[in-house]
């Protein structure tokens, strides 16, 4: 049987002054804590939200976008789902046939796909695993709502926030990845 290791009581010190250090250089910024006079406001800078309002970064994660038109009721983002927060409901329709003479195709329609904000952790697995690129991350984050079950979101609440949705980011120059683009 191996030994137990021990804790790495010097890293967890380190990491302690560390932490000390950026807030006392926060908090007392002119000259450290030799002053002992505070003065945050010219270090640490707090947005005044809702008054003030940050741009959000590139690419982060707001709220789940919908591209209904490339949904096929497969049902692989509400299975993936670890929170089971999405709701879809479908149903078969035949489709006129692609070819001339060829036979009618039958296709899934979306009747409900709903997304629950108020059970989802914002993970992305549903984005990540949708293979017809039916569902983007949209930058917007102001959708908070009085009641909890107005948290429930449909399919058109859900594609309102496609045209939010930014460009994806170019891949590093030698790529081998096709470009991805965003449905509009």
């Amino acid at each position: 049987m191996g030994k137990a290791s021990a804790p790495k009581l010097p890293g967890v010190v380190k990491g302690l002054g560390v932490t000390l250090k950026t807030m006392t250089r926060t908090v007392f910024p002119a000259r450290g804590i030799k002053t002992l006079i505070p003065a945050p406001s010219k270090g640490a800078v707090t947005v005044q939200y809702p008054h003030e309002k940050e741009t959000p970064p590139n690419r982060s994660r707001g709220v789940i976008a919908l591209k209904e038109d490339n949904c096929t009721v497969c049902m692989l983002c509400a299975r993936s789902c670890p929170d089971w927060c999405i709701y879809i409901e479908g149903h078969k329709d035949t489709a006129p046939p692609r070819r001339p003479g060829g036979k009618p195709r039958t296709v899934n329609k979306l009747d409900r796909f709903d997304i629950d904000y108020a059970l989802c952790m914002y993970c992305g697995i549903c984005v990540e695993v949708c293979p017809f690129d039916a569902l983007f991350w949209s930058p917007e984050y102001e959708y908070s709502e009085l009641r909890l079950a107005d948290l429930l979101h449909d399919k058109e609440r859900l594609g309102e926030w496609m045209q939010a949705v930014p460009d994806f980011e170019p891949y590093e120059a030698g790529s081998e990845q096709k470009p991805r683009k965003v449905p509009r």
